[in-house]
Parts: structure tokens; sequence; C-alpha cells
């Protein structure tokens, strides 16, 4: 099984450096069992984004749209209501303890607090079958925080994880409940937080066999004008770094 870390600038540069080391030095994993019978690639990968806040959050080549990811955002992580779906990550943020809530009282009374983490999974999750009927456990196993430099940082960890369709959606929905979490503190506290960087961890971070071939069509013009993201933030933080100077 391989380990792999992902140091990228913002959520397309995530998403593209993801997809490639995949594609690049994957493991074959054949899925027996779960969402899908299929063969795919696979990593073991952590994943750290230093400025997940940086627009456009979603490339342009992803298949989603910021349409889907603040609908994504609003409704399935913050809310959690979604009609027809047996649960969602919201749901379970909400109840039958509102997580949500409850972590930001928790920084309202005490920012430098450091055991505010939100469980989405649950022990019933271990149980192959629920009520006679098959059950899939949640992806998105559990959202950790902690408020550091005037930063509020997450860590998220996937059981599994699309790294084709589902990773660019999840990341930028994630981003934006940052945001709303950092927004709804400071409104109460005024204590002009910030968000911080994105860090995620999954066991088994894949790409599926229907999707090799829109992976690899990917990839391939766009590996040039990509290869130049890490030097465009360079220069971002570079020009950031002389114009604080200059003042």
């Amino acid at each position: 099984m391989k380990h792999i870390k992902i140091t990228a600038f913002d959520c397309p540069d995530t998403w593209f450096k993801t997809i490639s080391a995949i594609w690049s030095a994957g493991d074959i994993f054949e899925v027996h069992y779960g969402s899908e019978d299929s063969r795919t690639k696979k990593l073991n990968l952590s994943i750290e984004i230093t400025k997940p806040e940086t627009r456009p959050l979603v490339d342009n080549k992803a298949p989603c749209d910021m349409k889907y990811v603040q609908w994504y955002a609003l409704k399935y992580l913050w809310s959690g209501i979604v009609e027809g779906e047996t649960y969602t990550y919201g749901s379970r943020l909400r109840k039958p303890v509102d997580q949500i809530e409850e972590a930001i009282k928790r920084y309202l009374e005490e920012p430098a607090d450091r055991q505010i983490t939100l469980i989405v999974r649950s022990p019933r999750d271990i149980m192959k079958h629920i009520d006679d009927r098959k059950h899939e456990p949640p992806c998105l196993t559990l959202i950790d925080t902690e408020a550091f430099e005037g930063k509020l940082n997450l860590t998220c960890y996937f059981r599994s994880w699309d790294a084709y369709a589902a990773l660019p959606a999840n990341i930028a929905g994630i981003q934006l409940f940052n945001e709303a979490l950092v927004s709804e503190i400071n409104r109460r506290g005024n204590l002009n937080l910030k968000t911080g960087k994105l860090i995620f961890h999954s066991k088994n971070c894949h790409i599926y066999e229907r999707q090799f071939m829109l992976v690899e069509n990917l990839l391939k013009p766009e590996k040039r004008s990509r290869r130049s993201l890490s030097t465009r933030a360079s220069q971002i933080e570079n020009f950031t770094t002389n114009a604080k100077q200059c003042f």
C-alpha cells in the first residue's frame, strides 16, 4: 500500500495533483464490496492545501461547477436537509447532537480549544446491514478543527474517496463550510477569525476504471499549464510578501 503526501496551493491545484499522483503511482485495487464492483487505481493519501480560500474553488475541467458546490456546502454539509436522502453529512452533524452549534459555542468560550472534533461516522456504521438492508457507511468520517494564529484549520478524514468526481466538490464545499463556520463565530463573538489550511487524509483515494479514459485525456493537455501553477503560487506569495514590505 503506497502512501503519498501532496502539498497544493489551492483547490483546483489539489484536484489535478491528486488524480495525477494516483494515475502515475497508484496501486491497482479490485473492489468486490462497496458502492460499485470495479477495478480502481488508488493511493493512501495525505493532502495539505495551503491557500484553499483562493478563487476559483473549482477547476473549469472538473465534473462539477460552483452552483453544485454551493448546494453541496449548504444542503449536504451545513443544514443536512436533502429530500430523499437516507442521511447526509450535515444531518449527522446536526443530530442527535448539533455539533456545529456546539463547536461555535466552544470557540466563543475558548478560542484555543483543542477538543472540537465533528464526527460524521457512528458506531452503527460498522454493521454490514441495518434493518435488513445493505448499509453504506459515510465516506467522510470526521472534521477536526483547530484555531491557530487567528485561522481556523480543518483536518478531515475520508475512508474512501472518488478522486475524479467527488474530490473537487468535497474540498471546495468543505472550504465554504469552513467560511460559514468562521463567519458565524465572528458574527457572534467578534473574534476576527479567518479560514486557514485544509488537510485531508484518505486510506483509499481512487480513480474508477470507468474514469480511466477521462483522467488520461484530462492529464495530457493540462500537464504543461498545470505544472506552471506552483510557479504561479510562488509568484503570488512573493508578490504579497513584497507588497506588505512596501507598506
